[in-house]
């Protein structure tokens, strides 16, 4: 497995990490049994950052995790935590958010210690930035865990610019976590020279853009309640039916790399620098299988602009979220 470090000040990590979210929330069903196979499988193929977040599936995501990794070395696996999302007992999103506050740092903290049954976490970061509450205090307060020895780094998620300074001016950042992938770009302009700048990371989610890029998806697929792509713009209409023209056209492009539409995109991302760690969002062993085989596609400047010639960044159609969702991120403002 092909290493790279978060950050200036962070731990070695896998090229690929693996993310939980899907076995327990936002895209339906999900087997249990499977999904512990599956981390099981990602351990040994020497995949060792695993991304959760306390509020995915109210708990029941760190739970999985903390059962798949109780018989394995903790010092083997990092693991990378989002707080601060506040659900309601019907599994929807409270208005106000995420508490991102002091206390909600200690207080989310020792739940997820014991959920996942460990005394430490490698990487904490709140999952969004709550405008009414000082990235500064959020990030002190993860400070002071760290000095008493209940997280190892801080990391950031879906915060623009000026938030990433402010955060990185009070404690070290080794990463932020956000939606990178050919048809989510907007990392570059504004974000990247500034992470790129402060020695952080970028861990990117949605790679395969919820499953777009996956090359596995059909218009006629019916989605279940639960699913956040039921109501995600570009899962709609004529925005899918654009979006999945595109994606037939880097079909043709992985097809003469010797590659599937999904190693491509996702060699595509790892691509873009050291600092690039895609976060696969694989459920079974053969999807897992698949995405680990984007390590082994080389890619040089012809090879990436074919891939960009096939999906150019303003032929996606239809934003990421839905535009209230949009309107909240500060990654985004």
């Amino acid at each position: 497995m092909e290493t790279r470090k978060l950050g200036d000040t962070g731990p070695t990590v896998s090229a690929l990490g693996l993310g939980a979210m899907g076995m327990s929330d936002f895209y339906g069903p999900a087997d249990e049994a499977e999904s512990i196979a599956t981390i099981h499988a990602a351990l040994d193929a020497g995949v060792n950052l695993i991304d959760t977040g306390d509020f995915y599936g109210s708990g029941h995501n760190e739970m999985l995790i903390g059962r798949a990794l109780r018989d394995r070395r903790r010092e083997d696996v990092v693991i990378s935590v989002k707080f601060g999302g506040m659900r309601t007992p019907d599994g929807g999103f409270q208005p106000v958010g995420v508490d991102t506050g002091a206390a909600a740092v200690k207080d989310r903290l020792a739940y997820t210690l014991r959920r996942l049954g460990t005394d430490y976490i490698d990487v904490y970061r709140p999952a969004r930035l709550n405008p009414a509450i000082p990235i500064e205090e959020t990030v002190g307060a993860i400070k002071e865990m760290i000095d008493a020895g209940y997280v190892r780094h801080v990391g950031l998620s879906e915060v623009g610019a000026e938030t990433i300074r402010r955060a990185a001016a009070v404690h070290p950042v080794v990463d932020l976590q956000i939606e990178y992938s050919l048809m989510s770009r907007g990392v570059e302009e504004r974000i990247l020279p500034v992470t790129r700048e402060l020695g952080i990371s970028i861990t990117a989610y949605g790679v395969l853009s919820r499953g777009l890029l996956s090359g596995h998806w059909r218009p006629e697929r019916e989605l279940t309640a639960g699913d956040f792509r039921g109501h995600s713009p570009r899962f709609q209409g004529d925005n899918l039916d654009a979006n999945l023209r595109l994606v037939e056209a880097l079909r043709a492009v992985a097809g003469d790399l010797g590659g599937t539409v999904a190693q491509v995109a996702i060699a595509w991302v790892l691509s873009r620098g050291d600092d690039m760690v895609p976060l696969i969002g694989a459920r079974t062993r053969e999807r897992l299988a698949e995405s680990l085989g984007a390590l082994s596609v080389k890619l040089g400047p012809a090879e990436l602009a074919r891939i960009e010639a096939a999906v150019p960044a303003e032929a996606v159609a239809g934003t990421r979220y839905n535009a209230a969702q949009m309107a909240i991120l500060d990654s985004e403002a």
